[in-house]
């Protein structure tokens, strides 16, 4: 999982503004004074350059307030400020892009500073540290730089280019005309600084819930009142309990244990888990029956009332906030996928469901219950059967992890041998982790990258009283990967506007290649000669899962936009009937039940608005890669393939694997596995 701490500014305002909620007006800089600018910018620096002066100065125009001055203001400011030639323009570009490292830069290492209480092991939480936490620095950089001008002039020189324009441009442009594109992407909008704080804020505080939601797994019971978990086991939503409903498929009797739970993760889901039973260690609970006690006596408790929900609700609210302020994109779903992701919603979402309705899913479901021994399950949509791990005891496994990392700095000083284990020469994997600090997490964890070369990445990993266990290790090899992306794309990118991926799913999917390969990094090997088609058959089921998942994620959404005054119970109820859809629609033919709500236990849709769909769309990336990288050297083609940085998705995808994010690479490779796997 990512931690995003600086806002990034997206879309052009388009041709008209808004003020709060009220109605669209138009320009205040009309359109002859803008004929009248662009003419004499041409005249001066020839026509050769006016696409390029039409392009700066209407886009300029379209942000320019009455406050910012006078249309005979706006005038002298183009005239004085737009620079031309490439020596200029390059001179220009260099300034502001050092300007815009330094700023971002120390901006996030703030933010993730400030949220070192809220995210680190330590003390208890205070409120001013959930006010500190919820701080975003950078909120009142894009007022200051409209107000001092400075955005105007980047706007000016360094004009927006919308997706499709990309697209069809793209593919001609030089890295250089690329790094000018992505300095177009700065200034598009004028957001409200005190709206920013309110996006930080909400985000925040469901980050904070979500990060301290933990169940006691050791004091759940069952109708005997018998434990089925260690003592000690204490697992945070939804992370944690899933990924131990996972190791259970190794264990003879697990079966019990993952339908425990799942009444768990029912419970989640329809608030109907009791306040009393979360991060608590003073009670036993039943989730079957909902019984909870206390020194052997049943007790009375209280729902949770729906805080789930309403801090799903803060997060709409607060990104709905700003929608008048992006009138080419005005819902934050437009935002998310035309310029977050790069890929259009609708493009996303068939790709999903003609993956979701392919021949293949109920002839790898057929494949799992055979391999089961007994029908199909809900909570098999997370089968793990296909890892090399799913044979091996988690307890050996554990042993073997908390021996070896009995802390962080451990791992930490072990990350140059992981490196060195996938490839790199020691001198190679000594610079990348000198860039990477490892903390330990009160979460599941997460990567947080650098935003400035003199910073490091964050690698924050849960590690338990008795050293990290394989759950924690197998989780911060996922975050390594991220922090491996980071590092390689901030640190040897030939122009910091060019830094990063095309989206979060470019950096998930190798973090997903990194995190496959945990076992080899403690010395396991596989000589399983289906290898190749027990990797393509885990991908294919992993994909199906979260498919389903982002569908209910996108769905939810317009949901609440069709009725932005829900409450959060009348959202708790639309979330689960939303859920029992998808289901019944790509899960229930599968696997013979309906109405499962299970898809609605993912807390990054209460902590990470819209942010599932990098996962599956990791999963095709991933595989295609991994279908790239083979036979090749692994490190260098992995350098090779990151340091393109961020060109838009399917022009990166070219230039890595030579087509673009596609599910039929996975499919072909499945229908092969199957085959072949018994």
């Amino acid at each position: 999982m990512l931690l995003f701490t600086v806002p990034i500014l997206f879309s052009f305002a388009g041709c008209m503004k808004k003020t709060g909620d009220t109605a669209a007006v138009k320009n205040f800089i009309q359109q002859t004074t803008v004929d009248k600018v662009v003419k004499t910018l041409a005249g001066k620096y020839g026509e050769a350059e006016k696409p390029r002066i039409e392009r700066g100065v209407s886009q300029a125009a379209n942000l320019w307030r009455e406050s910012d001055g006078k249309a005979e203001d706006f005038e002298k400011f183009c005239t004085d400020n737009l620079v031309s030639g490439d020596s200029a323009v390059g001179t220009l570009f260099n300034k502001l892009q050092t300007a815009f490292e330094v700023l971002n830069g120390n901006f996030n290492k703030m933010g993730l500073d400030l949220r070192i209480p809220l995210d680190l092991v330590g003390g208890e939480v205070t409120p001013i540290d959930e006010m500190l936490g919820a701080y975003s620095p950078s909120a009142h950089l894009s007022d200051d730089f409209f107000q001092n001008k400075i955005a105007f002039v980047t706007i000016l020189n360094f004009p927006f280019y919308s997706l499709q324009e990309k697209t069809e441009q793209g593919t001609a442009w030089s890295r250089k005309q690329w790094a000018y594109a992505r300095m177009g992407d700065m200034f598009t909008s004028r957001v409200p600084a005190e709206l920013l704080l309110k996006i930080s804020e909400s985000l925040s505080n469901a980050d904070s819930y979500i990060s301290s939601y933990n169940i006691m797994m050791g004091k759940l019971v069952d109708k005997d009142g018998k434990t089925l978990f260690p003592a000690d086991m204490k697992l945070i939503t939804h992370w944690g309990i899933r990924d131990e409903l996972k190791s259970n498929y190794a264990n003879p009797n697990g079966l019990v244990k993952q339908k425990m739970i799942y009444e768990v993760m029912k419970r989640i889901i329809d608030q109907s888990i009791p306040q009393e039973v979360i991060n608590n260690d003073k009670v036993t609970w039943n989730p079957e029956n909902n019984k909870v006690f206390k020194d052997g006596k049943e007790i009375t408790v209280t729902p949770e009332p729906d805080t789930r929900y309403q801090h799903l609700l803060n997060n709409f609210n607060a990104e709905k906030a700003v929608d008048p302020y992006y009138p080419g994109y005005p819902t934050y779903i437009s935002r998310s996928f035309d310029l977050g992701m790069e890929i259009p919603q609708q493009d996303v979402e068939k790709l999903f469901t003609d993956f979701l309705t392919s021949p293949q899913v109920k002839q790898v479901a057929d494949l799992i219950s055979k391999r089961l021994g007994r029908k199909l399950e809900p909570f098999d949509i997370w089968y793990d059967g296909f890892k090399a791990r799913s044979a091996i005891s988690e307890d050996m496994l554990t042993e073997k992890t908390s021996k070896l990392y009995p802390n962080a700095a451990a791992f930490e000083k072990d990350l140059p041998n992981i490196l060195v284990k996938l490839g790199w020469t020691p001198e190679r994997a000594k610079e990348i982790t000198s860039r990477v600090q490892v903390d330990p997490a009160r979460g599941s964890g997460h990567a947080a990258g650098a935003y400035m070369k003199s910073d490091k990445a964050r690698l924050r990993t849960r590690i338990a009283d008795k050293g990290m266990n394989y759950k924690g290790y197998n989780i911060a090899v996922h975050e390594f990967g991220h922090n491996v992306e980071q590092t390689m794309d901030l640190q040897n990118i030939d122009y910091y506007m060019m830094s990063g991926v095309p989206n979060t799913a470019f950096t998930e999917a190798l973090a997903f290649i990194f995190q496959k390969r945990d076992l080899e990094l403690l010395g396991i090997k596989e000589n399983n000669p289906e290898k190749e088609e027990l990797l393509a058959l885990d991908n294919f089921w992993m994909s199906y899962e979260i498919m389903g998942v982002a569908l209910l994620d996108m769905n939810v959404w317009k949901w609440m936009y069709a009725n932005p005054n829900a409450t959060p119970a009348q959202l708790k109820g639309a979330v689960i009937s939303g859920a029992k859809e998808i289901w019944n629609k790509y899960y229930a033919p599968v696997f013979g039940s309906k109405d499962e709500p299970i898809l609605a236990i993912y807390s990054h849709m209460i902590d990470n608005p819209l942010y599932l769909s990098n996962y599956p769309v990791g999963h095709l990336i991933d595989f295609q890669i991994e279908g790239q990288i083979t036979g090749k050297p692994f490190a260098s083609e992995v350098e090779r393939i990151y340091e393109q940085g961020r060109l838009i998705p399917q022009v990166w995808m070219k230039g890595a694997v030579g087509r673009e994010i596609s599910i039929q690479p996975i499919l072909d490779a499945t229908t092969k596995a199957l085959t072949v796997v018994k």
